[in-house]
């Protein structure tokens, strides 16, 4: 498979921990000699240690001769005769820091690693403070890595980029800002493309961010081609193969509801109540255990994280009574008493059975610390389950968009039932991205009711005000007036009129496909005359004139990239697009970060009070 990001990404980190040479059998001998020379330390920002997170555990830092690892922001003693393994963003306090190590000095010599490229101004910054205290010849080697990006799945990335969507839409932002936020959206997805080896075929919608995001990206590569070699002669094969894949940009506002909306499926229900970052959640005060990890070595969210929960809770129940079942087996063949815990003391019998049973042991005891850890995080998700009657607000949400139709009375129950402010919040602004034209007695009964259980209605007010907007230039029939609403747009938004407008169409999505999944099989299967003829193309290795040489499909991969932040509800979608698909597709999805809909909509508030939208009633800003 080709776009393999994360086993690519982890192959890359491991070489740069054996000092950017494969990794060697010299690791695993014995001498006291060849030990010594493979032990180092690990100096990362707190960025690159987010990379290294859900890719390399403590375990994996000790195999590659990683006896310690320590951040460079906050003061380290020397430990001198062993090289140092530095892995940081390219920045001028970075920098500072390194030069300040290396005039200590701190260690024996330097191997750095920077997480993108390291710009001319700041290499000729390291070298003029080396030289100053002439500690230049303790940089042993200096390494671009492009490897900005966090790789949480192998079909799964974020660039880790907080705040996109406030920052794109901030009505105050200057043309430095955004081109500033672009260019940092670029960088990152050209450190994709690299550790891909592969030179997409770029296709998105007109106007925005996402076509500032796909030029930007076209010109980087294009000048990138133009040196020999590059990163993407160096990769092999793919770079030049027929099968190249499409890279599909797309912002946020394309379809805001998925951002926001409630899910009852497993991974968006742990992600939206628990919080799930870089594949960990933290549990909340009280439980024994503070945090777990869950990603693909963990079999049971690998097989039931989409799964509607009450089918994870009884797959529990399930799991819990075979287990109980080849403890008490175990137990009976080897004269344990039946029912009892499996332990190694209580093994008696004859010889064959006590060693399957030693053997079965690790096995057993795995399954059983698998069983708690998702029992316990179970158990608190049914606690807020029933405290907050996410159920409910489920179905009402899911009948909105997908049915265009909704019950009053079970609306305004939830609104003024139980529930957090925020999901009170994030039902009122998905009954608003579900109906072209609500009925304004019902739009003033929802915002009674918020009012009445003190809701900051900011965010809500920033949604309602883009669909008013929307509705003025749709029925302007004058160009003059048009154009204000034009300049009117491009003032509170920050980017162009045609962004806004193509979102709205997309909110209003008929079934339960989302509107991007529909979008990328469309721009996949590259079939003329549908709705994404209008989409902008962009092909890096075809020449600037010559639009007939551009290759425009269809496509078997694809990598979908969202502006202003991705959630679970999305990846399952483009998932099971792929899953589904015949011939097999294969679907990448990345986005600046992943938020759940509390994080989505604080952004959404935030740009309400920029604004000028104050609150409804007053709501304590910590909640």
């Amino acid at each position: 498979m080709a776009l393999n990001l994360r086993q690519k990404q982890t192959s890359l980190i491991v070489r740069m921990l054996n000092l950017n040479q494969a990794p060697s059998t010299a690791s695993s001998l014995s001498s006291t000699e060849n030990e010594e020379e493979i032990y180092k330390i690990l100096i990362m920002d707190s960025f690159c240690r987010s990379i290294l997170s859900p890719l390399i555990r403590v375990n994996d830092l000790r195999k590659h001769g990683v006896t310690l690892y320590l951040p460079i922001e906050k003061p380290r003693q020397p430990v001198p005769g062993v090289p140092a393994v530095y892995f940081i963003r390219a920045t001028p306090e970075n920098v500072d820091l390194v030069a300040k190590d290396a005039s200590a000095p701190l260690y024996d010599s330097f191997h750095l690693n920077f997480s993108s490229s390291l710009p001319r101004p700041l290499l000729d910054r390291l070298a003029t403070q080396t030289v100053q205290t002439d500690s230049a010849a303790r940089i042993s080697k200096l390494y671009d890595q492009y490897l900005e990006f966090i790789s949480l799945e192998e079909s799964l990335f974020s660039l880790g980029q907080a705040d996109t969507y406030l920052q794109l839409n901030d009505p105050k932002a200057g043309d430095q800002e955004i081109e500033a936020m672009i260019e940092k959206i670029v960088s990152g997805i050209f450190c994709v493309l690299a550790t891909l080896g592969v030179v997409p075929v770029i296709r998105c919608a007109r106007g925005g961010p996402a076509e500032m995001v796909a030029s930007a990206l076209d010109t980087r590569l294009r000048d990138h081609l133009i040196s020999k070699p590059n990163l993407f002669t160096e990769s092999g094969g793919l770079a030049t193969s027929f099968q190249r894949p499409v890279l599909c940009i797309f912002d946020r506002n394309f379809e805001l509801s998925v951002g926001i909306q409630h899910d009852w499926s497993y991974r968006p229900l742990v992600h939206d109540i628990l919080g799930f970052k870089l594949n960990r959640v933290n549990m909340p005060p009280g439980n024994a255990t503070k945090s777990y990890e869950l990603d693909d070595s963990d079999s049971f969210w690998a097989a039931n994280s989409w799964s509607p929960f009450p089918k994870v809770a009884e797959e529990i129940e399930l799991q819990l009574k075979a287990y109980k079942q080849d403890v008490d087996e175990v137990n009976r063949r080897t004269g344990g008493q039946g029912g009892v815990e499996f332990e190694g003391t209580d093994l008696i019998g004859n010889t064959k059975h006590l060693m399957n049973a030693v053997n079965s042991l690790p096995e057993l005891t795995e399954r059983k610390n698998m069983i708690d850890k998702h029992t316990n995080i179970a158990t608190v998700l049914l606690g807020q389950i029933k405290e907050r009657s996410l159920d409910g607000f489920y179905e009402c949400e899911s009948d909105m968009l997908a049915k265009g139709s909704v019950d009053k009375s079970v609306l305004l129950s939830l609104l003024k039932g139980k529930g957090t402010k925020e999901d009170k919040l994030r039902l009122a602004i998905t009954y608003l991205l579900s109906f072209e034209s609500p009925v304004p007695s019902e739009q003033e009964m929802i915002e009674a009711a918020l009012k009445e259980s003190d809701v900051d209605i900011s965010a809500y007010q920033y949604v309602k005000r883009i669909k008013s907007l929307n509705a003025s230039f749709a029925s302007s029939s004058s160009v003059a007036s048009r154009s204000n609403i034009v300049d009117w747009a491009e003032k509170l938004y920050g980017q162009s009129i045609s962004a806004v407008t193509a979102g709205v169409k997309n909110l209003l999505s008929a079934g339960r496909q989302l509107a991007l999944t529909r979008t990328v099989d469309t721009l996949m299967e590259a079939k003329p005359g549908t709705e994404v003829d209008s989409y902008l193309l962009f092909d890096p290795r075809a020449p600037r004139a010559g639009s007939g040489a551009q290759f425009r499909g269809p496509f078997r991969d694809a990598i979908v990239f969202m502006i202003g932040g991705g959630n679970y509800v999305e990846y399952r979608s483009l998932m099971e697009l792929a899953e589904s698909s015949q011939p097999a597709k294969h679907v990448v999805y990345g986005t600046t970060e992943m938020l759940n809909g509390k994080e989505f909509v604080d952004q959404l508030a935030a740009l309400g009070k920029k604004m000028g939208f104050g609150a409804a009633a007053t709501v304590n800003p910590g909640q």
